[in-house]
């Protein structure tokens, strides 16, 4: 597989064509406004944002690389997509926040830039790409040695399945229909096994928990559905 196939064009089109709506706190993309919050408290319990230089791979249209540089970081965001990398220069043009864009996988970045970054950043995109695998070696090799890498993806249990896919997307309208496919999803075992194949070692893990009733996210010890990873590339 080379670098430029790692990738579905329907994926990319898929969300990319959603673009325009991206920052919109009410719209399809709500849930990842909610869950932003959560994603930086946990990553800043693991890594010193102030001055770093990191990269979001996979960043969308920018929301947590807009959170990581409001957090005082050099954030870098890259996606294939160029609508949403359009989307995510416009956005913060208009709020001010500086953070930077390029369209670029993370494989050719990480060739082009190797040991470059105190910290890495994947969010959600695991699940989106033919090879996960490639992109955990990308932000392995993207990494300063000592820097950490944060994953977050959807475990491949029947629970996942309901919670994420039915109930998410269908019953309760809080993601877009069609956004993740079950076999897709990652185990926290094959997650943490791909990790230790290119020298990254489990700091930490926790999961995103759903309250139905109060309508809100929070960290928890849930790791069936939603899930984070903090890794650490030895010094």
């Amino acid at each position: 597989m080379t670098v430029s196939d790692n990738v579905h064009l329907h994926e990319i089109h898929k969300f990319g064509s959603q673009a325009e709506r991206w920052w919109d706190p009410n719209g399809e993309f709500k849930t990842l406004h909610q869950v932003n919050p959560l994603r930086l408290e946990f990553i800043q319990r693991y890594a010193d944002l102030q001055g770093k230089r990191l990269v979001d791979v996979g960043c969308g249209g920018g929301i947590l690389t807009e959170g990581l540089a409001k957090a005082g970081a050099d954030a870098l965001g890259v996606d294939l997509s160029e609508d949403l990398i359009d989307i995510a220069d416009l956005h913060g043009l208009e709020t001010g926040v500086t953070a930077h864009y390029q369209k670029i996988s993370a494989e050719t970045l990480a060739a082009e830039q190797p040991a470059s970054f105190d910290h890495v950043t994947c969010m959600e995109m695991l699940e989106h790409v033919p090879d996960p695998a490639s992109i955990i070696q990308a932000c392995a090799t993207l990494v300063k040695p000592g820097g950490m890498v944060f994953f977050s993806t959807l475990n491949r249990v029947p629970k996942a399945y309901l919670l994420a896919i039915v109930a998410a997307e269908h019953v309760l309208k809080m993601v877009p229909k069609g956004t993740h496919e079950y076999k897709t999803f990652i185990q926290p075992a094959e997650l943490s096994q791909m990790a230790r194949n290119v020298g990254l070692e489990l700091q930490g893990m926790i999961g995103i928990e759903y309250s139905p009733f109060t309508k809100e996210f929070r960290l928890g010890k849930d790791i069936d559905v939603n899930y984070i990873a903090a890794f650490q590339r030895p010094e």
